[in-house]
Parts: structure tokens; sequence; C-alpha cells
């Protein structure tokens, strides 16, 4: 039982006695750095219940809380806050107790939650903003796994549309029948050049056009290769077999692609759904509302959804030729995923805060249909991730591709640790998966750190330092209590011990885990974790600094406990955010 449960039920007690108040929420936190306490007891919300004045009647609670002898030594208030200093002992005990496996103690439902992320287009390859979208989902899914909810994972890859025809016209333009083996390429890298291929030739046949006396909005709709990436289109959804041959190839090189980038990431999904299969759900679903009048059909044939009732706009959903536009698969792929899982109790959808419209629509549509399962859909939406140089462009190939990444910061972590001397008496295979444990790790941490909703701008120097809030500091902590742990030789126990007030403030932090984890949950938000295992880390590296931990008196064993704990909730911590820790650094 953590140290608040302690608390509330006691409290409770009294409460139940002596005001036949029962079930009342009680706010407990930790006690604010510039007051004297470890855990503070809100009373503004009692007072109303118990009609007495805070002072008068946290002075109750507090003489009640001290009459057990145990536990509360003394306490303070200031205003409505009742500060309360627990016994050394006390926090010792609890020490002993804390365990950061909380799947059994959290007395959450056993919900099954359906979580997307990644659903990238196959016109390029992952790249730094796919990145911190993949992260996110990613430990969303760890966090409600470890409060003890059923995670599915899931992804819907854009496999159709302009997008990819703009690669293929480049690939039938300029490739000459070359593929990535031949190249010597990883496959979405090379459609992914294509793609900027044809955005150069666009660029180029826009301004001859404009130059021949057309104008800017003439030239940009009639360029070439865009009536050509349009017929290809049209093509596609009319079944042309070479056409959908050309495109299953290129897609296949995309998709070799991806499956080596989630391996470097440490990700995998439990499935994967494909827009070129969903659209025609989507358009059925359309087709249906149509004839049941929950929509309505333009003189140009398109078909659309007015919202404007609802605080939004009009909505097209099919366009007049017939051809779906990006919500049509997006209505396909809600229906057949509850299809899949009727027995969803949530679905989350991860994506930039640049469509937090398009969710808003796409939720009420489904509203609209009468689907049941409707409102239990959200948006986990997040702010973008900018370079020093500036904003990031698929089209103009100024992306930082996800591989690129991954191999520079290698790289990074193994100079970092070669100049530290930190890895010399590894061997080869042990030094290779260590660069690569910081490397993802100094990722990881620098985009997870980050409120969702906050942009990023991310500097790959500053995530891989060995100090500060950074990925690498953490790990090194966790390895540096790994080696006093291998180093400990004391068996002692310990009982009645006088702790040192950081060795109290690192208890303190240990016992406010649950807390943490719960917010996390609730707020979609790996970085109220990550900002927690730094503040244990820097609470920790503190106390080392000051404090001698290997000996053999009973002070010393407490202490070792202390760190051996400390590491535990590193470790899960970490875990949380996909991060490893090495034993060794």
């Amino acid at each position: 039982m953590g140290v608040e449960n302690i608390l509330k039920e006691k409290i409770g007690e009294y409460l139940s006695e002596n005001y036949s108040l029962s079930k009342i929420d009680i706010e407990i936190l930790k006690t604010r750095k510039e007051f004297n306490g470890d855990y503070t007891v809100v009373l503004f919300p009692l007072i109303p219940l118990i009609k007495k004045k805070p002072a008068e009647f946290g002075s109750d609670i507090g003489e009640v809380l001290k009459e057990d002898g145990n536990i509360v030594k003394d306490y303070n208030i200031v205003q409505g806050f009742l500060n309360l200093v627990f016994f050394d002992a006390f926090l010792v005990d609890s020490l002993k107790s804390f365990d950061v496996d909380l799947k059994n103690n959290l007395n959450l439902k056993n919900d099954f939650y359906l979580i997307e992320f990644s659903s990238p287009n196959t016109n390029k390859p992952l790249h730094l903003g796919h990145v911190r979208n993949i992260l996110l989902g990613d430990s969303i899914s760890k966090i409600f796994q470890e409060v003890g909810n059923k995670v599915h994972k899931t992804q819907i890859i854009n496999d159709r549309g302009i997008h990819i025809c703009k690669s293929m016209v480049a690939w039938n333009r300029f490739g000459n029948n070359s593929n990535p083996k031949n190249e010597n390429i990883k496959g979405d890298v090379f459609v992914g050049n294509y793609y900027v291929l044809y955005n150069n030739e666009y660029e180029k046949q826009v301004n001859k056009l404009i130059s021949d006396g057309h104008d800017k909005k003439y030239a940009e709709q009639n360029a070439e290769i865009l009536l050509e990436a349009k017929d290809l289109l049209r093509k596609w959804e009319n079944g042309d077999e070479e056409v959908i041959k050309q495109w299953e190839k290129l897609n296949s090189w995309v998709y070799e692609g991806f499956s080596k980038t989630y391996s470097d990431l440490n990700v995998k999904f439990d499935s994967e759904y494909f827009e070129s299969k969903t659209y025609l759900k989507g358009k059925e679903i359309v087709i249906d509302g149509l004839n049941k009048n929950i929509f309505k059909k333009k003189e140009d044939n398109s078909i659309w959804i007015d919202l404007t009732n609802d605080g939004l706009d009009e909505k097209i959903l099919l366009r007049s030729d017939g051809t779906s536009v990006y919500i049509t698969q997006d209505i396909g792929t809600a229906f057949l995923r509850y299809k899949d899982h009727p027995k969803m109790d949530g679905m989350i959808y991860t994506t930039g805060n640049e469509q937090d419209y398009h969710f808003k629509v796409l939720f009420e549509v489904l509203n609209k249909l009468g689907y049941p399962w409707a409102n239990k859909l959200s948006h986990l939406s997040y702010g973008m991730v900018d370079l020093p140089s500036g904003k990031m462009k698929s089209r103009e190939g100024t992306v930082v591709d996800a591989d690129e990444l991954i191999e520079e910061m290698s790289k990074k972590a193994k100079s970092i640790s070669e100049s530290l001397g930190k890895v010399n008496h590894l061997n080869d295979s042990n030094q290779i998966k260590l660069f690569n444990d910081i490397a993802l790790g100094a990722l990881k941490y620098h985009i997870l750190k980050v409120d969702p909703k906050k942009s990023i701008l991310f500097d790959p120097n500053e995530s891989i330092d060995f100090n500060g809030n950074t990925g690498p500091f953490i790990q090194y902590t966790y390895a540096r209590i790994q080696s006093l742990l291998r180093k400990n030789t004391n068996n002692k126990s310990f009982k009645d011990i006088s702790i040192s007030e950081k060795e109290r403030n690192i208890i303190i932090q240990l016992n406010d885990y649950p807390n943490v984890l719960l917010n996390a949950y609730s707020n979609l938000n790996p970085s109220l974790i990550a900002n927690y295992v730094y503040d244990l880390v820097k609470l920790y590296n503190s106390f080392y600094q000051s404090h001698t931990v290997l000996g053999n008196n009973e002070i010393n064993s407490f202490r070792i406990l202390l760190s051996k704990k400390v590491s535990e909730y590193i470790k899960k911590s970490m875990s949380l955010l996909g991060v490893s820790v090495p034993n060794r650094m």
C-alpha cells in the first residue's frame, strides 16, 4: 500500500467516525519544496463538509495521524494545506514494500484498446516526423498495457492515391527499369528519390508553362507530368492490370524498407490495414449514407455532409468523378477495425495536430452514420518536429530520414563512448549493442520528454549528451547503480536508522511513481514518465555525490536497497519509453 493510500485510509476512518462522511475523495500531494513536509493534505474541498476553519480542522487531522505513533512525526498548516513530516522508520519500511510492477494494484478495468500510429505514405521513407509519431504511439501502447489494459497496435498504410502515382511516373520516365537491389539502396529510400525527382520535373514544367505565357494556376494544373500521374490514378482505380502490377512492385520495395526501420526502432505492429482496401468500404458506406439522406449530392455529383449545425463546415466525401478523398478511407478503416475487433473499448489515433479538424469531422461523420462505437474514438494530437535549419519538406528532399538519423546517432554514441573510455571492457558485439542502445535511448528520450502538444526543435548533438536531461545520462546512472550492486557484499539487516534529507526525497519520489503513471495514462502523455525518471536520477546523483553507499554498516545496507529500488524504477520508466538501459557503460 502506497504512502498516500495509508494516509487516505486513516483520514477516511476519522471522517467516518466523527462526521459520518464516507467515500470522500481526499487529495494528497507531494509537499512543495519551499515548505517543510513530505506530503500535503489539501483541506479546501473538505472545509464545506466539516464546517470548521482550515487551521482547526487541519490540526484535528494532524493530531489523529500523530496518535498512531509510527507514521507522522510532525505537521504544519499553511492556509488550507496540511503538511506532514514522516518518521524515518515509516519511510524506510515503506521503501521495503515498494513494487514497481503495479498491474495488480491499480484496480483499473481490463479494457481493450486499438492504438493506431505511424500510418505512412508509400512514396517516401520514414522520416523524423514519422519517428515522433511512432515513438508516441509505441510508448502510449506500453503505458496502457502497464496499467492493465490489452492493447492492439495497428496502422493504416496509405498505399494508394496521387502521391504514389507521382513516384511511379518518375520511375517510368527516369528509372530505366532499375530497382533497389541493383542500386544498393533501401527500398523506401529508392522510391522516395523518385518522388523528389517528380517534384523537380513538375516545377520545371510549371515554370516552362508560365514562361510560355500561361498563368500560374493553369500551369500548376496542366503540367504534363501531373496529368500523367492523374491518368495513372484513374487507371489504377479502374483496375488496369499493368498499372496495378507496377504499383505493387514499387510498394513492395517500400514495405521492405519500412520493416527495416521499424525493426531498428524495436517497434512491432499487431495488424496493418491498407488504404487500397479500406477506401472501397468507405465508398460503399458513403453511398449508403447518401441513400439514407445522411449525406447529400451536389449538382456535379460530388457527395457531401453538412456539419455547420455541429460547429464544423461542409465536408466532401466523394468527388464528382466518384473517386475517394482522404476521409473516405478513414470511414472504411474505422468500420473494418470495429468489425475485426467488436469488443474494443477504445481506439486512439496518433497524428500530428494539423489533422485536428479532420478527426473532429471524421468522428462526427461516424456519429451521424449511427455507429454506436463512434464515441469510443479519440485523437492523440502532437506538435511538429523541426530542425535548427528549419522545417522539413518531403517533396524538396529536405527531410531527415529515420535510418540516417539512427545511423548518425549510433556513430555519435560510439565516438563519445570511446572518447570517455567507457567501452574498453566490452567485446566488439557488446560494443555495437551498447552504441545502438545509447543511440536509441538518446533519440527516444529526446522526443518523448517533450509534451506531445508542444512542437520539438530536434538537435541530435544535444540529445546524445551524457550530462543533463538526456537518455544517455539516465542510462549511465542505471549502469553506475548496477556496478554498485555487483560490488556489494553487505547483507546486514537494518531497522532503526536515521536517513538524510536527500534519502527522504528519493523515497518520496519513488512513492510518486503510481501517480505519475496514471497521469501519463489519463493524459496520453509519456513526457510525464520521462520527466519523472529524470527527476529521480537527479535526486539519486546528488545523493551519490555526498553519501557513501558501499560499506559494512546498517546504513550502507539501507543505501544499497535504496539504490536497487531506484534502478528498478529507472528501468521500468525507461522501458515505457521504449528505451533499454545497459548494465554496463
